[in-house]
């Protein structure tokens, strides 16, 4: 069983078909996963350091 997977791997890496829809599909997915994921981790950031608290808590002590 583990031959005929690894048989059928080979001769499908070796098509050079070239991309089909449900590939461009998932690369698209993919580039807006990480395009929301980064904006999300800037609106976090940004939010973060706009938080009056934090920002109050921060300053270094003594002088």
């Amino acid at each position: 069983m583990l031959a005929r997977f690894a048989r059928s791997a080979v001769d499908f890496l070796k098509k050079e078909d070239g991309p089909t829809a449900v590939e461009y599909a998932v690369v698209l997915a993919l580039i807006i996963a990480v395009i929301i994921s980064v904006s999300n981790i800037g609106n976090t950031t940004n939010s973060t350091y706009a938080n009056p608290n934090l920002q109050n808590a921060a300053k270094p002590a003594g002088s």
